[in-house]
């Protein structure tokens, strides 16, 4: 689930970027353009979205530790720059009386940025639910078109961590936390449940924050496991499974099912972070390599929250995905990506 804090001083977020943490570790020297290093911002955006835009920017939607649900955008991953909030006080969501929004994902349906939401207070897993708006361009101004379901409303406990796919011309949502995955078929703008569909379980209850990926004929499932929100406690770690069908099963390299809680384990806790999870979406660079961000609690920085995090994918000669080492980076070679004279 989904902490939601309130930053007391947002005027400094906005003239933050990615470069204040390199600026406090080399203080006298630039850092080189072909490397970064973790965290790519400093402050707390828990839960990653990310989406390319028609602009050649890539806009990032986190949890709204910053009030509003706020949006980043960068055109090399690596440095980033805060372009305002998803919705306003008069115009964000309300079904969830003093709820948080948390854990968004963007999508491009159509010629419309689709986010979904969850909508929750802390420990609220009966009433918590997951709405959606629309704009048309990544930036917003987005409108919210209100609730999809609640949890009491689709019987699904804990309905929160929305995740949109299309597969084979239908459109489904994704959800769940701790509580079991379950996925549901779309209307055809994707903007409420088809009529007449009905919840389907496709993972069990050791996981939330689920993100599916197709490469080379399978699914891969990816989500987290543990505790996301406890600072240097948290155990939160980024885990996966795979299968040849959307709705599984998925499993791990041995065969146990994800539905029986079994997994991979692709990133954990290292020597300087701790708490590695809700992955974002794959990103593909200039040089075909993925990438993904997720969260983690920095150890030498745990008041700063749940910092964006950034790593290389990679995968084996067997199909299976990998970070290095299975923990983050602390300096790597950065994506690759042509310069911003060339992107526009």
């Amino acid at each position: 689930m989904k902490k939601f804090l309130v930053l007391s001083v947002l005027c400094s977020l906005i003239a933050c970027s990615s470069s204040s943490a390199t600026k406090e570790d080399k203080p006298e020297e630039q850092q080189p353009k072909n490397v970064y290093r973790n965290p790519v911002i400093d402050y707390s955006l828990p839960d990653p979205s990310v989406i390319e835009g028609d602009d050649g920017y890539y806009y990032l939607y986190a949890t709204e530790d910053i009030r509003n649900l706020p949006i980043h955008r960068s055109k090399n991953l690596v440095d980033w720059e805060y372009v305002g909030t998803a919705f306003t006080d008069r115009t964000r969501p309300d079904f969830e009386p003093n709820g948080g929004l948390w854990a968004p994902d963007i999508n491009k349906i159509g010629d419309k940025y689709v986010l979904y939401y969850s909508m929750s207070v802390w420990g609220g897993e009966l009433t918590c639910g997951i709405g959606c708006a629309t704009a048309d361009k990544p930036e917003g101004p987005f409108t919210d078109h209100g609730k999809m379901f609640r949890s009491n409303e689709i019987n699904v406990q804990n309905s929160i961590d929305p995740f949109y796919i299309e597969d084979g011309g239908k459109k489904y949502l994704f959800w769940g936390s701790f509580r079991g995955i379950y996925a549901i078929e779309l209307s055809d703008d994707g903007l409420s449940l088809k009529d007449g569909a009905t919840p389907q379980q496709v993972a069990g209850t050791a996981y939330e924050g689920t993100y599916i990926h197709k490469k080379d004929g399978h699914y891969y499932f990816f989500a987290s496991i543990g505790s996301c929100c406890e600072g240097l406690k948290s155990t939160y770690t980024t885990v996966v499974g795979r299968s040849d069908n959307l709705f599984g099963p998925y499993v791990n390299k041995n065969g146990g099912s994800m539905m029986d809680n079994k997994h991979e384990v692709l990133i954990q806790k290292s020597n300087s972070f701790v708490g590695t999870g809700h992955n974002s979406e794959i990103v593909t660079d200039n040089a075909g390599n993925d990438w993904f961000f997720y969260h983690a609690w920095q150890k030498a920085k745990i008041d700063n929250g749940r910092q964006l995090m950034c790593d290389r994918i990679q995968w084996s000669s067997d199909g299976w995905p990998y970070i290095t080492n299975g923990t983050p980076a602390s300096v790597s070679r950065a994506p690759v990506f042509k310069n911003e004279e060339e992107k526009e």
